[in-house]
């Protein structure tokens, strides 16, 4: 049986070297004093059972990863009417470009870009009640616990600086791809962006995604098992902006990044894997964070190729 701990102990400490060569995100201002060498990371197994290193239990913002859990509640409410405003393709694009949207006539590539990820807040709008409590209370559930929420700050400091995704939101609602109002949207978007997970929650919430739609902490299929496939497809294909090819080469699982410096990722059939770790490559992913991953891949021989 694999030391799970033993190895998250080993990577914490493999990483240092890392610090320093990526860049916490500043152009959200509320995350620009996040302190750059953080480093925390979860395992929990389809069994249940949870693993932990550093700064596993500090929240911090989940950002993108949201975009994760948001098309899970598209799925569960809507079906595949979801791939009706958005693609399953990647974009190849920065996460909120606009030239492949006009492009396609507003319909954007996958839905962990931002106007995929706009497109399908916009479809969960549609439903009766407050999203906002939606999203949060859907993620208190996946996490098992009633503490989670979105910081006001970032979600504000978020709101003040979307003038690129409401560009992207007025596009698409030229064309037809956003229904309702993008002032509402613009700020149910920052909200779900601007929720706090830590590691350990985010690997627990993750936990249906790995074992085929089954979380064993509920002890019930939270998601169908075909909507499990294919979230995890939509995930390696599309769940680390325009660098998925380069994380799949490394790391080899299904994942989701945020610029908060959160990836959460999955071995089918075995666990779900988060780490956080602030400081962000050129493309928007957790530096030392990937970096980890790949350790543990390497280490557990847990790749899916």
């Amino acid at each position: 049986m694999t030391d799970y701990q033993g190895v998250l102990d080993h990577i914490a400490e493999a990483v240092q070297p890392h610090f320093g060569k990526g860049k916490v995100a500043d152009y959200i201002p509320a995350l620009a004093s996040v302190p750059a060498r953080k480093f925390g990371m979860a395992v929990r197994t389809t069994e249940g059972d949870l693993f932990v290193t550093g700064d596993a239990a500090e929240r911090f913002s989940i950002q993108s990863i949201s975009k994760l859990f948001m098309l899970e509640l598209a799925l569960q409410h809507f079906g595949d009417m979801v791939w009706t405003r958005v693609g399953k393709e990647p974009s190849g694009d920065r996460f909120n470009s606009m030239m492949r949207l006009e492009h396609e006539a507003g319909i954007p590539r996958n839905p962990f870009i931002n106007p995929g990820a706009l497109a399908i807040t916009d479809l969960m709008m549609s439903l009766k009640g407050d999203t906002k409590f939606r999203i949060r209370n859907y993620l208190r559930f996946l996490a098992m616990t009633d503490t989670v929420d979105s910081n006001a700050d970032v979600a504000a400091s978020e709101l003040a600086h979307a003038h690129v995704n409401r560009a992207l939101a007025n596009l698409m609602k030229g064309y037809g791809n956003i229904h309702g109002a993008v002032d509402a949207l613009m700020a149910t978007y920052c909200y779900q962006c601007a929720m706090e997970m830590n590691c350990a929650e985010l690997a627990t919430a993750a936990l249906p995604l790995a074992g085929g739609g089954y979380s064993a902490l509920h002890d019930a299929a939270v998601i169908s098992a075909s909507q499990a496939k294919r979230i995890g497809a939509v995930m390696l294909t599309c769940g680390m902006y325009d660098s998925v090819g380069s994380f799949a080469y490394r790391v080899g699982l299904p994942a989701k990044s945020g610029v908060g410096g959160g990836i959460v990722a999955i071995v089918p059939g075995k666990m779900a894997i988060s780490v956080w770790a602030p400081e962000l490559d050129a493309f928007g992913n957790s530096y030392v964070g990937t970096h980890a991953l790949e350790l543990f891949t390497n280490l557990t021989h847990t790749s899916i190729f």
